[in-house]
């Protein structure tokens, strides 16, 4: 019924102000406001109207019933007439039966069950409205309501008879229809409840008219009699519990003005006149929780109010039109606490989240239209609203049944607070207020399982978000203080409440649907999240030096994990934990972009702290070792390069470059191996050995590996110009750095006995480097001792060099041989072998075609001898017996 009004309306004013394809529009939209007004109290009955429903069912099954045993009559009476027949009469199929018993409903069902979801809907309320009840009457009483409009309005433009009997005629009807309606409230309740509601609506209506276009009636006089329709109307209402009665009555009682308007109205009059409509919803809903009748006068007072404020106000009229508004919003504050208060029982649905918060909404819009000339006075209206919803919080506190909706103010209280600020410096913040807003609803929404609120305001908060982004006017000259800063935090912290209800909350007010809400949760986790970081990131690179910006950015880290990690821990929210613990991540982030030293400030080694401090609390959550392994490792890596980026510096301005530079990385990097190793027995590395004794310890190992070849590169030339083999810097660093992968490697043998450690590929990587240190100490020695150029063209023409490391690769040979013959490893044999094989080449193919002479003669003895040797003592180790499974080399 009350879909069927709102189209009606919204035809008429779409037809009213813009013709026919507005009014379409305008209905379409309509219908979609009634579908949602009525469709919550689908779960509230109309028992009178249950009742009804019921009566006449029953008198259908008794019509039935009577057809059937008159059928059972004929068919018994025909069956002992043909007895001495020896044919029988064959019986009907059951479900011939069923389908003379259901008749048109089984077609109308069978065609219900084919049309697609929505429209099948659609169709079956309009059959259900069309068919079900008195359709003739519903229909007429709609009809003769417009018509008396039209009438009204047709005999004012053409003179017809005097005013005074047109309106006394009309009040007569309107009082027939009444007393009728009335007589027959026992006899046909649906009947008479149309009758007197078309009754009121036309009472209304005419009164209004009398004043308004006639000016018959003073305005004291009309207003007192509308206050009189009004408790009247009320009165019968709740006199016999008809809220259809209430609902046309209010109907007509708003579309009176619109029906009758001339485009020449006194706004006074017509917001007294809605005035004293809220009034009687406000009485009714003393009474009733009658909640479409609310959402009527509530979508019909604002939309009409809108409306008038974009055609025809202007700021003369402020005074007149403020206190209506105040009124206004008065009225719908009062009417949802009644509404909730009328509730059995304070459950998540006792609270009118339309009323809750669309009335704030729409109010705090309106008043920004009123007061878009006057400098600071939406931050002042925030105030009033942020203190007006708090008192009316603590006055509910000790109602137990009113517990919901006052922690429904209070939050309101603290929405309209954190406006006041942005409002008092920048004006372009209404995708904040979405934001805002939509976070509200999102929290209702699921506290009361309503699915289309809730994607409302899902998607409200994506518009601001949008909406925030495409605005290009909203940063002020006032660091934080500004509304891009302050309105950037307002949409991030709306976001992360939205997450935080559809991941928290969904647990014991909407089982039901826990996964899917958890999903979009982490969506409006990440969209908070980066609005959180994007905001306070644009802020620090507007305000703050790019000197200091790396700092600053520093402690808004360490400021947000902190934050969330008191989140988590005091039991709020149980996402807050990945922010909180994510802080290694941002530290590598903000490292990637610092300049200058890292440690010279104290903000890094704080840093730092805290990251472990906070690593150390959650290493007590065991749910995901492989997230805070990896976390450890970030961690760990990070400590490597501040200090490698730090003794880079330390190392180009004090150290010179060549001999004492290149040892130099190579101390820092085995002082960090053999520090690691060393506090193998503490937190964190006892608990994560794995991370930081072999992941994490690559790195350095690695570049203590590489550092060998390249070190081979340099020629050991200090400023002293003395020079000793193996007691030079390069040298000894070489001897350390060896040591400590050896005693590294002996660790990780020690802590996994079961791996081969170590394997091939470890020996043939240790042997490489030994070789390449060996080949370069020797060139080094030949360099300062017989003053060869340091160089791979002088070192290759050199015949003294090219004799020695003939011979000396000849003496490497014979020495691997001979170990492995003693320890009979024949893979080391061969080896030393190989090697030999590439000396006895490099002879006949370098050696015998580049050097000449004494050089020669010494290179082709000694390798001559020293193969003789070798092949005396030691000769190829047999090959040793593996078990299954296994090759030999």
């Amino acid at each position: 019924m009350l879909r069927f009004f709102l189209v009606v309306i919204g035809f008429i004013l779409g037809w009213q102000f813009f013709e026919w394809p507005l009014a379409l529009v305008l209905a379409a939209i309509a219908y979609a406001i009634g579908y949602v007004i009525e469709r919550p109290n689908a779960a509230v009955p109309n028992w009178q109207q249950q009742l009804q429903q019921l009566q006449d069912r029953i008198q259908k099954l008794e019509f039935e019933v009577q057809q059937l045993r008159a059928q059972t009559e004929q068919t018994t009476v025909a069956e002992i007439t043909a007895i001495p027949t020896p044919t029988p009469t064959p019986t009907p199929p059951p479900a011939k039966t069923i389908a003379t018993v259901s008749g048109d409903n089984t077609r109308e069902s069978t065609q219900s069950m084919a049309l697609p979801g929505w429209f099948s809907k659609i169709t079956l309320q309009l059959q259900a409205w069309l068919f079900g009840g008195n359709t003739v009457v519903r229909l007429g009483i709609v009809i003769l309501f417009f018509g008396v409009g039209f009438l009204l309005k047709y005999a004012s433009d053409n003179h017809l008879l005097p005013i005074e009997y047109r309106l006394c005629g009309l009040v007569l009807g309107a009082s027939a229809l009444l007393g009728i309606g009335w007589r027959l409230r026992f006899k046909n309740t649906a009947y008479a409840l149309i009758l007197q509601g078309g009754a009121i609506g036309i009472l209304y209506m005419t009164t209004f008219a009398a004043l308004k276009l006639y000016q018959l009636l003073p305005e004291l006089l009309t207003l007192t009699l509308l206050v009189i329709i009004g408790i009247v109307s009320a009165y019968l209402a709740l006199k016999q519990n008809a809220r259809s009665l209430a609902v046309m009555g209010i109907c007509g009682g708003f579309l009176a003005p619109i029906l009758v308007a001339n485009g020449s109205g006194n706004h006074v009059m017509l917001f007294s006149y809605y005035a004293i409509l809220n009034a009687s919803i406000f009485a009714m809903a003393w009474f009733k929780a009658w909640r479409s009748l609310n959402l009527i006068g509530f979508f019909f007072t604002f939309a009409i109010a809108t409306l008038w404020g974009t055609l025809t106000y202007r700021s003369a009229f402020f005074n007149s039109t403020e206190p209506f508004l105040i009124l206004f919003f008065l009225f719908y504050v009062a009417i949802t606490v009644l509404y909730a208060r009328h509730q059995p029982s304070p459950n998540p649905s006792s609270t009118d989240a339309t009323l809750l918060f669309g009335t704030p909404i729409v109010c705090f819009a309106l008043q920004g239209c009123l007061l878009q000339n006057t400098s600071y006075g939406l931050a002042y209206s925030a105030v009033a609203l942020a203190l007006f919803y708090w008192v009316l919080a603590y006055a509910l506190r000790r109602h137990s049944g009113l517990k919901r909706i006052g922690e429904s103010f209070t939050a309101l209280g603290v929405i309209f607070a954190s406006l006041a600020v942005p409002l008092a410096f920048d004006a372009h913040l209404s995708s904040a207020i979405w934001a805002i807003e939509g976070a509200g609803v999102v929290w209702i929404s699921v506290l009361q399982q309503r699915r289309l609120p809730l994607a409302f305001g899902l998607l409200l908060q994506m518009l601001a978000s949008i909406g925030f982004l495409i605005d290009g006017h909203y940063f002020g000259a006032t660091p934080i203080l500004n509304a891009g800063f302050i309105g950037g935090n307002i949409i991030a912290i709306s976001s992360l409440f939205s997450a935080w209800c559809l991941q928290r909350n969904v647990q014991s007010h909407w089982p039901q649907a826990q996964n899917k809400l958890r999903i979009v949760g982490w969506l409006f986790v990440l969209g908070g999240w980066l609005w959180w970081l994007g905001t306070y990131a644009a802020e620090i690179d507007r305000f703050v030096s790019w000197q200091q910006q790396n700092q600053v950015m520093l402690l808004f880290a360490l400021m947000t994990s902190l934050i969330f990690n008191w989140i988590y821990w005091r039991g709020y929210w149980h996402t807050a934990r990945w922010p909180a613990q994510v802080l290694p991540i941002g530290l590598v982030l903000i490292a990637l972009d610092q300049m200058g030293y890292f440690l010279s400030h104290l903000v890094w080694p704080v840093a730092l702290l805290v990251n472990y401090w906070l690593l150390h609390r959650y290493d007590k959550d065991r749910s995901m070792p492989r997230f805070t392994a990896s976390l450890h490792l970030i961690s760990l890596w990070l400590i490597m390069g501040i200090f490698v980026h730090d003794f880079n510096l330390i190392v180009n301005s004090h150290i010179p470059n060549g001999t004492w530079s290149i040892s130099a990385w190579a101390l820092l990097a085995t002082l960090a191996l053999l520090l690691l190793i060393k506090l193998g027995l503490r937190w964190p590395i006892h608990d994560f050995k794995l991370i930081y004794w072999l992941i994490g310890a690559l790195p350095i190992t690695g570049f203590l590996w590489l550092w060998g070849f390249d070190s081979a590169l340099a020629s050991g030339d200090t400023q002293t110009g003395f020079y000793l083999p193996l007691l030079n810097p390069i040298d000894l660093m070489q001897c350390v750095a060896l040591a400590s992968l050896a005693l590294w490697l002996r660790q990780l043998k020690a802590t996994w006995p079961d791996y081969p450690w170590p394997n091939r590929a470890i020996f043939a990587a240790a042997g490489m480097s030994i070789f390449v240190w060996l080949n370069a100490v020797l060139l080094r020695t030949l360099h300062h001792s017989q003053h060869i150029a340091y160089q791979f063209d002088a070192l290759m023409h050199s015949m003294q060099v090219q004799m020695s490391l003939t011979i000396f690769w000849t003496v490497l040979a014979l020495s691997l041989m001979l170990l492995a013959t003693r320890q009979l490893r024949r893979d080391v044999w061969l080896v030393g072998a190989s090697l030999l094989t590439v000396v006895v080449v490099k002879l006949f193919v370098f050696d015998l075609s580049q050097i000449s002479g004494i050089e020669r003669i010494v290179a082709f003895i000694a390798v001559g001898i020293l193969l003789l040797f070798m092949g005396y003592f030691s000769p190829l180790p047999p090959r040793q017996e593996r078990s299954s499974g296994q090759k030999s080399p």
